[in-house]
C-alpha cells in the first residue's frame, strides 16, 4: 500500500489538494490522498459497494476533506441521467407555490434526485426560455400553473417527461385538483347564508385554472339559483386584489370569490380601508389556503388546494415515466375542500 502520510516528500496530506484554490478537485486528487488508483475512486463514487468497505471509507473521507463535488453532467454520460428534475413556477413570491416546491423537493430527495427551480414571473416568453434551457440538462420537467400555449407544452413533452400542475393539456400528464368539490360546498354555504348574487375576481387571461374555477362557480351558482358575474383583474397578487375593489363595490354582489388567496387578501384590505365591513357588508372567499391566509382580520375563508400533493405527485410521475416509459396518463384527481373562517357571513338585508 502506498504511504499517504507524507506523499511527495514531506508536505503531508495537504499536498494532495489542488495548488490553485479555484481549481476543482478531481478523482486524481482523491486517489493521491487516499493512496489508491483513480479507477478505484471512480468505482467507489459512482457505484458504492464495488470496493471494500475499508477502501470506500478511506475514499469518502478523502473526498470530504478535499470538498469534492460530483459532476452530475459527467456522471450522466454513461447513463443518460443527471438525476435532476426541473420545476418552473409562474410566481415564486406566491405562497401557494411554497408547498408545491416542498412536496416536489421532498419526493426528489427521497429518490436521490435534485430539484432545479426556475420562475417565469407570469411571462409565457420567459417560461418557454426557462423550459428549453432546463430540458437541456434535467431528466424531466414539472410546469406549475404554466402560461404557455398547449402546443408549446406538447412540444416540450415530446422531448422528455413533462408533468403539468393545475392544468390539463391533451396528451401531457397532469396533476389537477377537483375544483367542483370545494366550490359546491362554498356555494351551498353562501346560499344558506342568503346570498343571491356573487362575483368572481378572475386571474390571468392565460390561466387555465382561473377559467376552470369560474366554470365551476358558474355551474354551481346556476344550479342553486344564484346570479354569478365575473370581475376582470388578471394580476394574481395582493395588488391585483386591491385594483379590483372599485369594480366589486360598483356591482351588486354580496359575496366574492377571488382567483387566489393573495387577491382575496388585497381586496379585503382595500375595501376595509374604504370603510366596508367584512363580512357584515360583503363576504370574501379565496382559493388555495396559503400560509398566512388566516392572518387577516377577519381570517379568510378559502377553498383548500392539495398543494403539497401537487408537487409530490408530479415528481413521482416524472420518475415513473423515466423508469417505465409512462406517458400522457392523468394523475388521480385530488380533492379541494372548503375552509370556513371569519370572512363569510349572512347576506346584508
Amino acid at each position: 500500500m502506498t504511504d499517504t502520510s507524507n506523499p511527495g516528500g514531506g508536505e503531508g496530506p495537504a499536498a494532495a489538494r489542488p495548488r490553485n484554490g479555484k481549481q476543482a478537485t478531481t478523482i486524481y486528487d482523491i486517489a493521491e490522498l487516499a493512496g489508491v488508483n483513480p479507477s478505484t475512486v471512480s468505482r467507489a463514487l459512482s457505484t458504492p459497494g464495488r470496493v471494500s468497505a475499508k477502501t470506500q471509507k478511506r475514499i469518502e473521507d478523502a473526498a470530504a476533506e478535499l470538498n469534492y463535488q460530483v459532476n452530475v453532467f459527467a456522471r450522466a454520460l454513461p447513463t443518460g441521467r443527471t438525476r435532476t428534475i426541473g420545476l418552473i413556477v409562474s410566481d415564486i413570491t406566491n405562497p401557494a407555490f411554497f408547498d408545491v416546491i416542498r412536496g416536489a423537493g421532498t419526493a426528489a430527495s427521497d429518490h436521490d434526485y435534485t430539484l432545479m427551480l426556475a420562475e417565469s414571473a407570469e411571462s409565457a416568453e420567459l417560461e418557454l426560455t426557462a423550459a428549453r434551457r432546463l430540458l437541456a440538462t434535467v431528466d424531466g420537467l414539472i410546469l406549475a400553473s404554466p402560461r404557455l400555449a398547449d402546443s408549446e407544452i406538447q412540444q416540450l413533452a415530446a422531448q422528455k417527461p413533462v408533468v403539468v400542475v393545475n392544468r390539463n393539456v391533451e396528451d401531457v400528464a397532469s396533476v389537477v385538483a377537483d375544483t367542483d368539490a370545494g366550490v359546491a360546498d362554498a356555494i351551498r354555504h353562501l346560499a344558506t347564508l342568503g346570498h343571491r348574487h356573487i362575483a368572481y375576481v378572475a386571474g390571468p387571461d392565460r390561466s387555465w385554472m382561473s377559467k376552470r374555477r369560474w366554470e365551476s362557480i358558474k355551474a354551481r351558482s346556476d344550479w342553486s339559483g344564484i346570479e354569478a358575474t365575473v370581475v376582470a383583474s388578471g394580476v394574481p397578487t395582493v395588488d391585483g386584489g386591491r385594483r379590483s375593489a372599485a369594480a366589486v363595490r360598483e356591482g351588486s354582489a354580496t359575496a366574492v370569490f377571488c382567483y387566489n388567496d393573495l387577491m382575496a387578501i388585497g381586496l379585503m384590505r382595500e375595501l376595509q380601508a374604504a370603510g366596508v365591513r367584512i363580512p357584515e357588508e360583503l363576504s370574501i372567499l379565496g382559493f388555495d389556503n396559503i400560509f398566512g391566509s388566516d392572518f387577516t382580520t377577519p381570517p379568510l375563508s378559502t377553498i383548500k388546494s392539495p398543494l403539497h400533493e401537487y408537487g409530490a405527485g408530479a415528481l413521482r410521475y416524472v420518475l415513473d415515466a423515466l423508469d417505465k416509459g409512462a406517458s400522457d396518463r392523468a394523475m388521480p384527481s385530488l380533492k379541494t375542500e372548503l375552509v370556513l373562517r371569519g370572512s363569510t357571513g349572512p347576506a346584508p338585508a
